[in-house]
């Protein structure tokens, strides 16, 4: 008979949720009143965008992700629906697109300026038009670009192609027909090959979202499911809903039979939603409660008991919605592996919760971070509806090891001026050394970053220190965070001289390589 130890070993078993202090939330933030079972929030790198409560028509507001602090009272909105805002959705593969829909049936597409804004935006990118109902839920695709899965209380799902001029469309590429209800939940697979739904019927199903046709379909009915996840590639469905007795309950489902729930759990006698967010990195499962201030946690293991419990951040104030934040946003360097935004409607306030991995060291912790889903689409719209089917394209999250936010279009590599045929020099026989190959090739990159930011105009240029963009801090409000701003800028200018120098001192190097190969060369 083998001995099972009492503790499981995890590196994840001691993950602890911290809150921002009262400085790093965002105050005085008008959070809507509306009772739908959405997020109302959606959270990138740059920005947090939150529904908002207004007269006449719906509305939601976009604020740079570090002007923390009180919010003007008079700030600029994103205001173009008839009806209350819904769901919001940013684009995955472009950190300044965001889709909204709305209860007067449409959903639209917005590019949000890089500046601050200085005025309400009423005009959006794109319209779709095509459900007859209102529309209560919004997706991306998560591996293509440009693709946008609607649901609407018409009971319909529709997929709609945004690769195109028009900024009216009226016609999606696929409608998706085969629900009796309102859809309450959407979920993709890893390669988004694969589409899971929640409907109110209290059906969970599988569709091929493609070719339009549903592969399983569940109807256990001690379980009323609310929220569908896919839990990334272990080939698992996570699902909260209640049970007969209107107790909270979670289940896990094996994706290739639905008939009956590899586990279930009721977790408490609380009406509230339950909003599952999953980590494929971690494999850690998050299950936030709406309308209390827990978040529960766990591990995702292959084998039984496939959920491992692991703790539960309790906080006094009820969340209305939450945000989370994409990996590539997260601060590694304090061992912080997933963020959520709460929305705290009875103080105005959204309010950062960092989940931690208790760690000494401050370098970075390759282990709890793994290469992690980046910034660029691995399909385009065309390539995914002709049947293709991708995995996200990975970036690691080590500082330095390359760019993982997504841009705007501005900032795009200008062509740079032709560098002159060093095998063309008197010596060299054509051939390069390996070495001098790597070290220009290192200082033509950082050239090329420095051209690429002269190059632009003087109103788009980018302020960027280790990543981080100055124009999206708000100016200061005191003398002391004004000393802070300029403490900084000094730092940065320091770091940059002494960056400068150092390629100086590289191109003598190599001049002086090149003067003696040359001399070499002559001498036989």
């Amino acid at each position: 008979m083998s001995w099972h130890p009492q503790y499981r070993s995890s590196k994840f078993r001691h993950v602890y949720g911290k809150a921002a202090s009262k400085e790093k939330c965002y105050d005085c933030v008008p959070i809507t009143r509306n009772v739908h079972d959405n997020h109302f929030c959606a959270v990138n790198p740059h920005f947090i965008a939150v529904v908002t409560e207004c007269a006449g028509g719906g509305a939601f507001l976009v604020i740079p992700i570090h002007q923390t602090g009180k919010l003007d009272p008079h700030y600029p909105k994103i205001c173009g629906h008839k009806g209350n805002v819904l769901d919001i959705k940013w684009n995955p593969f472009n950190d300044f697109v965001i889709a909204s829909c709305s209860e007067d049936a449409t959903v639209k597409i917005w590019d949000i300026p890089k500046h601050l804004l200085t005025r309400n935006i009423t005009t959006p990118k794109k319209e779709l038009l095509g459900h007859v109902r209102r529309v209560g839920l919004i997706e991306w695709h998560p591996t293509a670009n440009n693709i946008l899965f609607s649901s609407g209380y018409d009971y319909k799902i529709m997929i709609w192609n945004l690769d195109t001029h028009e900024a009216v469309i009226s016609n999606p590429v696929k409608i998706l027909d085969a629900h009796k209800d309102v859809v309450l939940s959407m979920s993709f697979n890893t390669d988004g090959s694969l589409l899971a739904t929640a409907c109110r019927d209290r059906k969970i199903r599988l569709i091929d979202p493609r070719a339009g046709t549903v592969i399983q379909e569940a109807s256990y009915k001690s379980h009323r499911v609310n929220k569908v996840l896919f839990l990334g590639n272990v080939k698992k469905l996570f699902s909260t809903g209640t049970s007969r007795w209107n107790n909270r309950q979670i289940a896990l489902w094996d994706q290739n039979d639905l008939s009956v729930p590899l586990l279930e759990e009721d977790l408490d006698g609380s009406s509230g939603l339950l909003f599952p967010f999953y980590d494929s990195d971690t494999h850690m499962l998050y299950v936030v409660g709406k309308g209390d201030g827990n978040i529960r946690y766990y591990e995702i293991s292959p084998e039984k008991p496939y959920l491992n419990y692991l703790m539960e951040y309790r906080s006094h104030l009820p969340q209305k919605g939450v945000g989370m934040m994409p990996k590539r946003g997260l601060e590694v360097s304090a061992c912080e592996i997933f963020r959520f935004y709460k929305l705290i409607p009875t103080k105005s306030l959204i309010e950062p919760i960092s989940m931690i991995v208790p760690r000494r060291s401050e370098s970075y912790q390759e282990d709890i971070y793994p290469l992690t889903t980046g910034a660029q689409p691995a399909l385009t719209a065309q390539e995914w509806l002709k049947g293709v089917n991708k995995g996200p394209l990975l970036v690691s999250l080590r500082p330095g090891s390359g760019a993982v936010n997504s841009l705007p279009q501005f900032l795009e590599p200008e062509p740079l001026r032709a560098t002159p045929d060093l095998s063309q020099h008197q010596g060299w026989g054509g051939r390069m050394p390996l070495e001098d190959m790597q070290k220009t090739s290192e200082i033509e990159d950082s050239r090329k970053q420095l051209k690429v930011e002269e190059k632009l105009p003087k109103n788009e240029q980018m302020c960027l220190s280790n990543g981080f963009d100055v124009f999206e801090c708000p100016p200061p409000k005191t003398e002391n965070e004004l000393l802070q701003m300029f403490y900084r800028q000094q730092e940065e200018i320091r770091r940059l001289r002494e960056l400068v120098n150092q390629r100086d001192v590289q191109i003598k190097q190599l001049e002086l390589e090149l003067r003696n190969l040359c001399t070499d060369k002559s001498s036989y």
